[in-house]
Order: C-alpha cells, then sequence, then structure tokens
C-alpha cells in the first residue's frame, strides 16, 4: 500500500513538449518510466501514449523543455495549456527542494477556430489576448515533493492517510493558484502530471550565532478567493472572502528543532469599494445596498479565521479620520459583534502615533497584543519530530492596502516572535535581541523587505512603500523619494492597467466561466462614451489645444484678433480636460468580465 501510494505521488520533474501540427505530445525525460501526454490542437483532449507519433520528414517537430503542467483553460472556441518553461531553484521548505517559475508559455489548442464564426473568432482572440498578460503573472512557487500550501503546523497534524495522498488532494484549496486550471487534468486522471502551484513569496538565509547556525525561511501564500488588483479587489465578498489576503509564515530551524509562526493580512472584511476615475485617491464607499449584510459578511470572515487558526487578534492600522476613519468606525463597530473570548478588534493608528519616520513607536502596539502572543504561542517540533508546542491563534493585520503599514508591522511582530524562539532554545540569554547580532539582524530585515516587495508587486504592481525601515531599520531620503516614484507608478497602474490584468487574474482564477450566449451578447453592449472613451486620445487633444493657445498668444503684437483665438483654444482644452474628470471613471482601464458593484 505503501509503495503503491508513494508510486501515484510521485510528480515528473521535467518532459520534453512535441508541437505536432495536430497535437502537443509531452514525454517524461526525467527517467520514469510513465506513459506520455497527447493533447489533441483542435479540441484540447488529452489522452495517455506509450509511443511518440511518426515524425514527418516535411515539418520537423518543435521541443520544448518544460518542468511541469500548470493547468489546461477552456476559452469560447478552444483550449489553452500552460506549461512551465523556465524554473529557479530558490531553497527548501522543510528539507524538500522549492522552485521558482521563471516563464510560463501558453500553447494554444485552437485548430478549430478556422471554422468559426468570425463575431465568435473575434471574442476568443480578445480572451485568448488576456492569457498574454497571464504569462507574465509573479510569485509563483512549487515543489515536486511536498504540500506548499499547508504550514508546517498543518502539515504536523496531518493524518498518515492524508501524507500518502498525491500533493493536489492534500493541499489547501484557498493558496492553489491553479486550482481551477488542474480540473482538465483531475478529470483525465493524469496524476503524475497535477503540479500544485502557490503564488507568494519564498525567501531564507542561514546566520551564525557564535558556533550556532540558524536557518529562516520566510513563505507567503495568496488567497485565490478574492484575488486581484489594488483598486479592483477591495473588501470582503458576501461570503466573507477578502481581497489581498496572504498568510505569512516564518519558520525557524536550529539543531534539528523547527519553529514554525503564521501571521495573516486582509482587506477590511466589510463590503466596500475604491474605483479608480482619474483623481490620486478615489474615495472610499461603503456599499449602502448591502448595509444590511455588513455584520453577517464580518461573522462569516472570522468564523473562517477561526476555524483554520484558533482564536484571532485583528489589528486594524487604519487612520481614525477622513475616508479611512468612516471604515474604521464601522469595522469597530461591526467587529463588536463578533467580539468573545476567541475574537478581538484593536485599533492602531499608524501613521497618527509613528508618523512617517517614528516606526520604532510600532513597540507601541506590541506591548498591547504581547499577551496575546504570549498566549497562542508558535509550533515548536523537536529533533525527533514530536510537537512541544503549538500555534492556538492569529494575528490578522490590516491597513488599507495590507501591504506597506502591514508589512512594517508583521516584521516587528516576526522579530520578536524569532527572539523568543531563540530564548526558548537557549541560543539567546534573557536579554539578548537580534539586534545584538549585526549578521542576524541584516539578513532578518532583507528578509521582511523582500517579502513585503513580492506581496505588493502582486497586488499593487510596484515594491513595498516604507520599504526602506524594514530594510534598513530607519528611514532614508533615498527610501522616501523612491516611495514617491513608486506611489505616481500604482496610480498609472490602477487607472490605466490594472482593469485588464484584472481580467486576466479573473479568467485564470476561474471567477470568470466562458459561455457562449454571455460572451457574444456582452460585446455587443458597449456603446455610447464608454465605446469612444480613450484617455491617450483625450490627453492629445488637450495637449494640442494648449499648444496652439500658446502659439496664438505669441502672435498678439502683430494681430489682436489672436488673443481670441488664444482664448478659444485655452477653452477647448479647459472644456476636454473638465469632460475626461467629470467622467473619469469612463477613461479609466476597467475590466470587463467583473462589474464592480
Amino acid at each position: 500500500m505503501m509503495e503503491k501510494a508513494d508510486s501515484v505521488q510521485k510528480l515528473y520533474t521535467r518532459m520534453r513538449l512535441w508541437e505536432f501540427p495536430d497535437q502537443y505530445v509531452i514525454e517524461p525525460t526525467d527517467g520514469s518510466s510513465g506513459s506520455s501526454l497527447a493533447v489533441s490542437r483542435v479540441d484540447g483532449s488529452m489522452k495517455l501514449i506509450d509511443e511518440l507519433p511518426e515524425c514527418s520528414t516535411l515539418r520537423v517537430p518543435k521541443i520544448y523543455t518544460i518542468f511541469g503542467v500548470v493547468g489546461m483553460l477552456k476559452l469560447l472556441a478552444g483550449s489553452y495549456l500552460l506549461v512551465i518553461t523556465e524554473r529557479e531553484s530558490v531553497g527548501s521548505y522543510l528539507g524538500h527542494p522549492i522552485f521558482k517559475i521563471s516563464k510560463l508559455k501558453v500553447f494554444p489548442c485552437d485548430n478549430s477556430l478556422k471554422n468559426t464564426p468570425p463575431e465568435k473568432k473575434k471574442i476568443e482572440m480578445e480572451f485568448s489576448g488576456l492569457l498574454n498578460v497571464a504569462e507574465k503573472t509573479s510569485g509563483l512557487f512549487f515543489s515536486y515533493e511536498t504540500n506548499l500550501t499547508l504550514s508546517a503546523q498543518r502539515l504536523n497534524d496531518l493524518g498518515d492517510e492524508s501524507r500518502l495522498l498525491p500533493l493536489w488532494r492534500q493541499a489547501e484549496p484557498r493558496f492553489l493558484w491553479n486550482n481551477y486550471m488542474l480540473e482538465v487534468l483531475i478529470d483525465n486522471k493524469l496524476e503524475p502530471y497535477l503540479l500544485p502551484v502557490v503564488q507568494g513569496s519564498f525567501h531564507h538565509f542561514q546566520a551564525a550565532i557564535g558556533k550556532d547556525i540558524i536557518d529562516v525561511t520566510l513563505i507567503a501564500r495568496r488567497c485565490t478567493r478574492r484575488n486581484g488588483t489594488r483598486m479592483w479587489r477591495r473588501g470582503a465578498d458576501p461570503d466573507g472572502y477578502v481581497a489581498n489576503f496572504v498568510e505569512t509564515e516564518q519558520i525557524m530551524q536550529f539543531n534539528g528543532y523547527t519553529a514554525s509562526f503564521v501571521q495573516v493580512r486582509g482587506s477590511i472584511p466589510l463590503l466596500w469599494q475604491q474605483i479608480v476615475d482619474l483623481t490620486y485617491k478615489p474615495k472610499f464607499e461603503l456599499l449602502k445596498l448591502e448595509e444590511a449584510m455588513q455584520p453577517r459578511v464580518l461573522e462569516r470572515h472570522f468564523l473562517d479565521l477561526r476555524k483554520k487558526y484558533g482564536a484571532v487578534l485583528a489589528v486594524d492600522l487604519v487612520n481614525k479620520h477622513g475616508g479611512e476613519g468612516r471604515l474604521c468606525e464601522k469595522f469597530g463597530d461591526t467587529a463588536q459583534h463578533v467580539a468573545s473570548n476567541d475574537v478581538r478588534y484593536l485599533h492602531f493608528d499608524f501613521h497618527h502615533v509613528c508618523g512617517h519616520v517614528h516606526f520604532d513607536r510600532l513597540s507601541i502596539l506590541y506591548d498591547q497584543i504581547s499577551d496575546f502572543l504570549e498566549r497562542n504561542g508558535y509550533l515548536l517540533l523537536n529533533e525527533k519530530g514530536e510537537k512541544m508546542k503549538e500555534q492556538l491563534g492569529v494575528v490578522r493585520t490590516n491597513c488599507i492596502d495590507c501591504l506597506d503599514r502591514t508589512n512594517v508591522t508583521q516584521s516587528m511582530i516576526g522579530r520578536n516572535m524569532l527572539e523568543c524562539q531563540l530564548r526558548r532554545l537557549g541560543v539567546f540569554g534573557a536579554e539578548e535581541t537580534i539586534s545584538t547580532h549585526p549578521n542576524l539582524d541584516e539578513n532578518f530585515k532583507i528578509l521582511w523587505a523582500n517579502h513585503g516587495d513580492d506581496i505588493s508587486i502582486q497586488y499593487s504592481g510596484t515594491p513595498a512603500l516604507k520599504g526602506d525601515f524594514v530594510r534598513f531599520g530607519h528611514r532614508t531620503i533615498q527610501g522616501i523619494l523612491q516611495d514617491g516614484v513608486n506611489a505616481l507608478l500604482r496610480y498609472y497602474f490602477n487607472n490605466f492597467v490594472d482593469g485588464t490584468k484584472q481580467d486576466a487574474i479573473d479568467l485564470l482564477q476561474g471567477h470568470y466561466i466562458v459561455s457562449v450566449g454571455r460572451d457574444t451578447a456582452a460585446t455587443s453592449q458597449k456603446g455610447g462614451l464608454e465605446a469612444i472613451a480613450s484617455f491617450p486620445l483625450a490627453l492629445g487633444l488637450v495637449l494640442t489645444g494648449f499648444l496652439f493657445a500658446t502659439m496664438s498668444l505669441r502672435q498678439v503684437r502683430y494681430d489682436f484678433r489672436h488673443f481670441f483665438f488664444s482664448l478659444l483654444w485655452a477653452g477647448i482644452s479647459i472644456g476636454i480636460a473638465a469632460f475626461v474628470r467629470a467622467n473619469g471613471r469612463v477613461f479609466c482601464n476597467r475590466p470587463r468580465l467583473h462589474n464592480p458593484r
């Protein structure tokens, strides 16, 4: 039974993809004796074959080396195969090798398009164009040997039967990035090809403390339930799943001992939105229509957290005033409905207490949560893998984006917990801290700064703000200037890029299922201002108007009538600019597959 289970679990680690005119053939080349997989280029159907097809002498097939099949996506007329063409070894998770996907490639199975009506073909091309965006997805990790979707504590708690299951069966669906795309392979029972992929971050380092060597790993797992881009995925859905929900696990290994500490972050668990409209900071809107649902949504969210993590301490870092203040007040008031011995809400106005440079004042927050951390602890396994201590609760941190303030705060908590673990194992004395060991201190800061940048890039398109404090322990002039550049880049991505990126995410994750009736109707409905609105065109007209106004103004000294022409051109420019400003939402790059509420 054991041998059989192991043979089922083994995944192919290297393959050769043959591109024939009518099919793709994936041949294992890692020494495995398994069958090759043939995928039809007409309809995407799959079957296992024992021998490669004969090669035509007229047309030699292209051959690619691949390292895993991510899945298959079915669109309107064709299917599309996603595979890993480049990987990078990034370290190990509890002794098992971990790889990062360096390059994804999409192979279309769309030969049937030749006989497809023009309208349907046009829609298919629009959808398949989104897969070019999907190929650039960042922060994807996988392992052929271990379940990356589970924390060390949940892996340790797995029963013997569960451990013998294939990795995709053990996986936590929330963190399985290719969950939807694996369905076709699961239906075809292609066990050795079913490679689980997670999105997030993975970094580690080793440091010497005297004669002792400690190994520290930081792994983040992004939830796929409400996945998306910064402005187009805010707050919670009616089921209580929140945007930018990330589980972060800090693992320390020393002399055979393993300590693990888990934290989570996630958007404010209410129904709210912040729709881009060309302003620098669009207003926050609590959804009035669903006002009665807000307590239920928050309740579902915390119920889910309690089931998965035990006790919950929600640390809310948003401002007490302005638009953030209204969200903060609603969150605090609604949280009273679920407050109990196991669920606690704590507001800490990060900007008011710490300003933009005094992040060392986070010690005030730590004093307020230290009792919770001491009571709920962390996982500790001895040299034999026996559980000496377990984590009984989780700190859930949020700001507005759950990126910048959140990362600074989580790194502070992670630092304190690592010091507790090192004291418990006798590596540190009672008063010893990470700061007293320069090499360990520097590595720890870099670890958390890189982690923060990864999570931020996936949600906002740029590295984290305030990252210089996490990286160096203090704010720097260069860091503050870089924050300014990143803030402007975020504005650009939010307004002019992220709508298309959101569509690609919704397609890959199965949040939007392509269907013939709906999609042919949807494309024909787009009309009115939205059909012609183009920000580049509008900007060009505004600049042209101001150019002509300036040229006319220069001619006034020769002919006073040019003054009126100058006023006319300036008026046209200002009028166009005012019209674009008033209709800002229409001129932004909006998702077409998901209509904001």
